[in-house]
């Protein structure tokens, strides 16, 4: 009678490797804030497509791990990192009293290229703030929803809203957390509800 039960690539039967041994592919990133996919843990644990997936799936039942589908037909797994008192402070304000963001916003906006000068860069980097902040709390969006919800309250110089996305998306694209739509997708979605957090106010 042959045995038909999967091995993984050390000889263990898959079925009998416990789903914790998922976690040390988590533990071996250099980036330790980067999502994983099945097959980064398929590759680790040297097992199918599919035994994967059970794994990731456990740890998301117990609550270890939290998943989200991107694009058409990909998923990602990460470790939930919440925020305690000494790690989230209160946002800072500036000198009119709305809240600035985080560190890594900052740098990653100032990082960004926005065309235009003076004022008028300004008032592009604050549309979009207004368009990261939006995906901040409706972590899927479409194009139209940044085009109904921001565009109308942050032109930021532009005519059109087809010009101010033209500006905004190619940005909005660099900014943590922000996983943009495949080609030919429409879903915008914001990564980081459990990783990272940022309040902007």
């Amino acid at each position: 009678m042959s045995n038909d039960r999967e091995r993984n690539s050390y000889g263990q039967y898959a079925d009998r490797i416990p789903s914790t041994a998922a976690l040390e592919a988590f533990d071996e990133r250099e980036d330790l804030g980067r999502p994983l996919t099945a097959d980064d843990v398929m590759e680790h644990l040297g097992c199918s497509r599919r035994t994967a997936h059970n794994k990731l799936n456990d740890l998301v039942e117990d609550g270890t791990l939290e998943t989200r589908k991107v694009g058409a037909r990909g998923r990602v797994w990460w470790v939930p990192m919440k925020a305690g008192p000494e790690s989230d402070p209160e946002p800072a304000t500036d000198r009119s009293g709305a809240k600035t963001p985080p560190p890594a916003v900052r740098e990653a906006m100032a990082a960004v290229d926005l065309p235009g000068s003076g004022p008028i860069v300004e008032a592009r980097r604050e549309a979009l703030l207004a368009a990261y902040q939006y995906l901040i709390e409706h972590p899927s969006a479409r194009k139209s929803d940044f085009l109904d919800n921001v565009y109308p309250d942050h032109p930021a110089g532009f005519e059109t809203d087809e010009g101010w996305w033209n500006a905004i998306q190619p940005a909005l694209k660099e900014l943590p957390a922000v996983d943009p739509p495949e080609e030919r997708g429409h879903i915008w979605n914001f990564l980081g509800s459990d990783r990272f957090t940022p309040t902007l106010g």
